[in-house]
């Protein structure tokens, strides 16, 4: 739970005219001129979880026997290669492995993933590789045999420290394995994130407080915090929990952000809380609206090429990608991201850190001039829900708590 998943509209290949292997379709002209390309990052999906949590809406699945983690890893080489030539010659500055649950998966194949993109892919010396990972499936050792395999990053969904709201949430690991897979974390990594969640059924202020005092006790590099909402499509949206009041998660929220300010936090993106230096790499490459290819089933990419901007997503069931990737047929649904669609999909990201966006950025990421924005930039100051010079644009205090209409200014 530690990145937004990007809006999609997908087009069937058949429909666009290309497929992964169709490089030409993507480089042919069009109405945008790129001065540069965004940084790139690598999202690798890993869907297989312990149990499906009640809140959750991403592409996760019980597993029900042995993983096919072998098949799974030549289905997702065979994937990065068919992408080869839509980022040629293109640096990677950072990886996440997300899920799912991929703790689920041995260390031993998590070094072959790792092994096998540095195979194929060029890498920042400081690469940031990050790695998903769930107390329900630690055991003693395990997270110094991912970071031995080259992770160096762990985030470990603990949620709460509260065995009455993990069970509310449906989570399989209790407080006290929460506190160990943390504490194993803090050993084996220089630097690892905490999710948190709040708002959650039953919550009042003072179990928010004893939740958030835990969670700093163990002086966390980062915090990735999350309001829970019900989500369509699962099992809250059709037995919905008894949650706070709107006003009290206001309240939650302020607490959390004085409370990891204390402890010497940094509020620099809406829902993610970090000290000097630890900041997450990945995640900002979304927020400043770089690039990203996603492998795995179900997952996303953001690719720029000179004259347009294009979003991909693969299939999501994961026995139909393997077989899809193993036959060497195409695996995801493309569309090119709308000129008219561009300013509302670059705000949705990068009016979420505290510190905004440069002018210049809007400019060099999405080949439209200032103009495209400008109206909606004058409607936000005037509202209060930004503040801006020549150079920067920044969200205000109200921006962030209005951010949804912030972000709608520029639909």
């Amino acid at each position: 739970m530690s990145f937004p998943i990007p809006v999609v509209s997908a087009v069937p290949p058949a429909e666009t005219g290309g497929s992964l292997k169709d490089v030409q379709h993507y480089m042919r002209g069009g109405t945008l001129q790129l001065a540069a390309l965004p940084p790139l990052s690598l999202y690798v999906h890993l869907p297989w979880c312990l149990k499906k949590c009640p809140y959750c809406d991403f592409n996760s699945h019980e597993n029900r026997g042995d993983l096919p983690e072998q098949r799974y890893l030549n289905a997702l080489m065979a994937d990065l290669e068919a992408s080869l030539p839509l980022i040629w010659g293109r640096t990677v500055h950072s990886i996440f492995i997300g899920g799912g649950t991929p703790s689920l998966f041995s260390p031993q194949s998590i070094d072959r993933l790792i092994g096998d993109i540095r195979a194929r892919l060029r890498l920042e010396p400081d690469c940031e590789i990050t790695l998903e990972a769930n107390p329900g499936t630690f055991e003693k050792d395990r997270f110094k045999a991912f970071r031995s395999a080259g992770v160096t990053r762990l985030s470990v969904g603990v949620q709460s420290f509260d065995d009455a709201h993990l069970t509310a949430l449906g989570r399989v690991h209790d407080r006290a394995q929460a506190i160990a897979a943390v504490e194993e974390a803090a050993q084996a990594f220089d630097t690892f994130n905490l999710d948190i969640m709040y708002a959650l059924p039953g919550q009042t202020l003072t179990g928010l407080e004893l939740d958030m005092q835990q969670a700093l006790a163990f002086a966390p590099p980062h915090i990735s915090i999350y309001h829970l909402t019900v989500e369509p499509n699962t099992f809250f949206a059709k037995h919905p929990p008894v949650l706070p009041e709107e006003d009290d998660a206001y309240v939650m929220l302020d607490r959390i952000t004085e409370m990891t300010a204390a402890a010497g936090m940094d509020r620099y993106e809406i829902s993610a809380y970090a000290r000097p230096g630890h900041r997450c790499v990945h995640n900002l490459n979304y927020w400043q609206f770089g690039d990203y290819l996603g492998i795995g089933a179900g997952a996303h990419s953001k690719l720029s090429f000179a004259h347009r901007v294009v979003r991909q997503v693969r299939f999501r069931d994961p026995s139909l990608y393997m077989d899809k990737a193993l036959a060497g047929t195409p695996l995801a649904q493309d569309s090119e991201v709308a000129r008219a669609g561009l300013p509302f999909e670059f705000m949705l990201n990068a009016l979420r850190l505290r510190e905004g966006f440069r002018l210049q950025d809007f400019s060099e990421k999405t080949g439209l001039p200032l103009t495209a924005i400008q109206a909606g930039l004058d409607e936000a100051e005037r509202m209060g829900l930004i503040t801006r010079d020549f150079v920067q644009v920044r969200p205000t205090a109200r921006g962030f708590d209005f951010l949804n209409d912030l972000q709608a200014l520029f639909l």
